[in-house]
């Protein structure tokens, strides 16, 4: 019996460990690897006023290996002038940057009723790049501004939560196909 148990226990610490997504929240600083994908979880915030959307997209794709970048930051002060000079507003801004420019896949949710203009700063800064899945639901303040940009750049839009899931779903895979031989 005894060395039975042993056997299992030797055979269960020899398993490999479940995949299980990191999240990293702003201002952490950005992994050194880069050995599973990246996304990034852009949209409405709004200053916290936003629902959490991104608690909910990390907690239905928490079956994949991947690494989170979530820019709503659990100890945001909203009396931090939105000034260069501002040291935390700066350390916000110069994450969003280097999150978004490490991403391999780059998520924005337009909320309706909110405006999240940074979003759609950062959506127009990498909306050539491919990297894009955009949830502009109706409601949102400049719907047909995202929708024409999205058209005109070939970028990915979904109608609803459940189908971002499934597109990120599908980035992820392909990220993990190995590259053909030129």
């Amino acid at each position: 019996m005894r060395r039975a148990l042993v056997a299992l226990a030797l055979l269960t610490t020899a398993l490999p460990a479940e995949a299980a997504p990191r999240t990293i929240t702003s201002p952490q600083a950005l992994p050194a690897d880069h050995e599973r994908p990246r996304i990034f979880l852009g949209g409405s915030i709004d200053m916290g006023r936003a629902a959490d959307w991104q608690a909910e997209l990390v907690k239905s794709l928490g079956d994949l290996d991947v690494v989170f970048l979530n820019p709503r930051r659990p100890d945001w002060n909203p009396a931090w002038k939105p000034d260069a000079s501002e040291p935390e507003f700066r350390r916000q801004v110069e994450w969003e940057l280097g999150a978004l420019e490490s991403a391999d896949i780059v998520v924005m949710y337009f909320a309706p009723g909110s405006q999240s203009p940074i979003s759609l700063l950062e959506m127009g800064l990498h909306a050539r790049g491919g990297k894009l899945i955009l949830l502009c639901p109706e409601g949102f303040w400049r719907k047909g501004n995202v929708d024409i940009t999205a058209g005109h750049y070939g970028i990915e839009q979904v109608a609803t939560m459940d189908e971002l899931a499934a597109a990120v779903r599908r980035r992820v895979a392909k990220w993990a196909e190995p590259e053909s031989p030129a």
